[in-house]
């Protein structure tokens, strides 16, 4: 049996395939069209999901039930002596709030330790990678949880979407404003910051909101994250639920504004997109987790 595993969920977008390679677990993450539940990348394929959306079905997100929490828990602890769970940011969803509650079961004490850092998406992704080499650098688990969460503000993600309709679904935009920004091609910016989502600028047409997106990813390597990034310590990251033609061009388009630094680029989940809807584009950033001397950590 192996000291340390990780288990995650499929906000993160790493894919059961992906999954496998690295040597984590990926639960996979519910959402429903017109009331019939899926699950991400087991029950639907992401072609499918689109071919939906693009159908007009009604789309909405779900926590995942207890019951499959521990599933995925139990199935882990048969092979690692400890496992992390790096779910969605407690400030995005309240399943991370539920995970923290199912932990202190007596079956999961000292065993199952939860990680909120506030991530999603390709950031999630990013920390998970951070993880897995923080177990290959001989911390114990309860030191890499406190690593992860002492870096949590060390990140930001800005999100273009290309259609108000699913900010309208899920209520963080009023039907009249959705309207009235379709009738001006308003495209709005979003700002993931510290597990919480929130309009950033509002611009008119999706090649403005681009470049707004990658301005302020500029600004923030110039201020924010300036010694990191002096240090090379910043991972540049993008996103996507556009097409892959697109994708390609806006990872292009992210190096030529920042030359040098290596793109890592996820397709944006089910479970994210069910609020973007097709065609968002995301860059963002976050910064190799900082490795204190172990008598520091508490």
């Amino acid at each position: 049996m192996r000291p340390i595993g990780i288990v995650t969920d499929s906000h993160s977008s790493i894919t059961q395939k992906e999954a496998a390679e690295l040597g984590v677990m990926v639960l996979p993450m519910p959402f429903y069209f017109d009331e019939e539940c899926y699950y991400e990348g087991t029950t639907l394929s992401r072609e499918e999901f689109f071919e939906k959306l693009d159908s007009g079905k009604k789309v909405s997100t779900s926590q995942p039930a207890p019951v499959e929490v521990m599933k995925i828990w139990d199935s882990a602890l048969e092979k690692f002596e400890q496992i992390l769970y790096m779910p969605i940011s407690s400030g995005l969803s309240g399943s991370c709030s539920a995970a923290f509650v199912i932990a202190q079961e007596e079956k999961y004490k000292g065993r199952v330790h939860v990680v909120d850092n506030g991530r999603v998406s390709t950031p999630m992704h990013r920390s998970i990678l951070d993880a897995l080499e923080l177990i290959e650098e001989g911390y114990t688990a309860l030191e890499i949880k406190q690593i992860l969460e002492d870096e949590k503000e060390k990140m930001v993600i800005y999100i273009g979407v290309e259609t108000l309709e699913y900010l309208k679904q899920g209520g963080r935009i009023t039907p009249a404003t959705a309207l009235l920004g379709t009738v001006l091609h308003i495209k709005p910016v979003l700002k993931l910051d510290i597990g919480t989502l929130d309009t950033f600028q509002k611009c008119r047409g999706f090649i403005k909101a681009r470049k707004t997106m990658i301005e302020a990813m500029q600004q923030d390597l110039n201020t924010t994250f300036k010694e990191a990034y002096q240090k090379n310590e910043v991972y540049l990251l993008a996103a996507s639920s556009a097409s892959e033609e697109i994708t390609k061009e806006w990872v292009e388009e992210i190096k030529e504004a920042f030359p040098g630094m290596e793109v890592m680029c996820d397709n944006l989940s089910l479970g994210v997109s069910c609020h973007t809807g097709k065609g968002a584009l995301g860059i963002g950033c976050s910064c190799k987790p900082e490795r204190p001397k172990k008598k520091q950590l508490s």
